[in-house]
């Protein structure tokens, strides 16, 4: 199937420009035929000098410049112009000639511009003239007269007139084909850089869910699976009860894994529905996390309501869902941070709205020689945690900043819209 597709191709294009010169060849032969017909070549009113003058045009020297006229028909690409002039002026001593001049005038009418539709018009008008004149003359009447003249000069025009508008007809169809073939290529190019940046923003915003949501769980492991192997004094209970939380987080990040490998196998014939996002009203169970990771979390708040909620967890009345979440996914990262840089720290967490701004603050102070250093240093991360918060409050209309202020503590301010 595709050899023979590749083979045909080049025929038809082969074929689409053969046909053109076989009928300007046929208008020439034609033409030609036509006036040896009607010449009387056999009288000698003229004179035997001037007969075989006549003979030889027709018969010899007009096939030859009709030849000649379609062999620079190829030239008419690079100038137009001049080779419809020079045809034009070849179909004087040469009715073969005509088929491949009235080709060449609709070639150069292709382009649509005037002036040279004006210059190649004239010399039609003035070869076409000229050529009756030679062959309608007889020593008898050398004048045709001054009505058949007009007529031919009317016919002239008009048979200019027609290959003139069937170039710009032409002309104007290549561009109309052009322009909808440019389109069609725009629209097939924006719809692939559509698609492939809506997947691009797909796969970073599942990215961004993965790491905060196994961020949180993950480092909870890391932290007591740390602890086990640096605490030597624990007992038996104490060992098995790390075990446990160490057992119970590795079972909850697998199963928020699931849930986000479940949203990407979701297909049309088969949809799913996308597990709820955590929201500020799950803020007392991560804080409960964490202190069962060591890490006291001091909240300070005067806007967060217990009673807003009623599912029983804190919210901010008014608070959109969607600004929720990002707040949430902000205070997961940032404790998650906390527990890999500072293990066993303090953590002071401040949720306030001023104006129409909700702001985030997280300190923590940055004290190497915490008794959790060690394997909080084994914990650490690749350092995207920061910049995916930074994009997250970016989507959000908001700011994200962080530094170490004077007292050595590590700050992390987060500033979002309100709506």
């Amino acid at each position: 199937m595709t050899v023979t597709q590749s083979t045909a191709a080049p025929a038809v294009g082969t074929w689409s420009r053969v046909w053109r010169y076989l009928l300007a060849a046929l208008i020439g032969a034609v033409t030609w035929a036509g006036v040896v017909a009607t010449s009387d070549l056999g009288e000698t009113g003229g004179g035997v000098v001037i007969e075989g003058v006549r003979s030889v045009l027709l018969l010899a020297l007009d096939p030859l410049l009709g030849i000649v006229a379609l062999a620079l028909l190829p030239l008419r690409h690079r100038r137009p112009l001049l080779v419809a002039v020079v045809v034009t002026a070849l179909t004087g001593v040469s009715s073969a000639a005509v088929g491949a001049a009235l080709f060449a005038i609709v070639s150069m009418s292709t382009r649509r511009r005037w002036r040279p539709v004006v210059v190649s018009g004239v010399v039609w008008v003035a070869v076409s003239v000229l050529s009756d004149a030679l062959l309608q003359y007889d020593a008898a009447a050398m004048d045709p007269g001054p009505e058949s003249a007009w007529i031919l000069v009317g016919l002239a025009v008009a048979v200019y007139a027609a290959c003139v508008s069937t170039g710009f007809y032409i002309g104007a169809r290549r561009d109309l084909l052009s322009s909808l073939r440019e389109r069609a290529e725009n629209a097939e190019r924006e719809q692939a850089l559509r698609v492939t940046s809506a997947r691009e923003s797909e796969r970073t915003r599942i990215a961004r869910e993965m790491h905060d949501a196994l961020a949180h769980r993950i480092s909870l492991v890391s932290l007591h699976a740390g602890a086990l192997a640096y605490r030597t004094d624990l007992d038996r209970e104490q060992t098995a009860e790390a075990a446990t939380i160490i057992q119970t987080n590795a079972q909850l990040a697998l199963t928020e894994l699931r849930q986000i490998l479940g949203v990407l196998r979701t297909t049309a014939e088969s949809p799913g529905v996308e597990p709820p996002q955590p929201t500020l009203a799950s803020l007392p169970a991560l804080l409960v996390d964490s202190e069962e990771a060591g890490v006291e979390v001091t909240l300070q708040s005067t806007t967060l309501r217990d009673d807003a909620d009623p599912d029983g967890g804190l919210a901010l009345p008014g608070l959109s869902e969607s600004l929720s979440r990002t707040a949430f996914r902000i205070i997961q990262e940032g404790l998650t941070n906390a527990r890999k840089h500072a293990a066993g720290a303090p953590v002071t967490l401040s949720v306030e709205r001023e104006d129409d701004r909700l702001l985030l603050v997280i300190r923590n102070p940055c004290d190497p020689a915490s008794r959790f250093a060690a394997e909080a240093s084994e914990a650490r991360g690749s350092g995207d945690g920061l910049m995916g918060l930074r994009e997250r409050a970016e989507l959000a209309g908001g700011i994200l900043t962080h530094e170490v202020d004077r007292g050595g503590r590590f700050v992390l301010r987060a500033s979002l819209p309100w709506r």
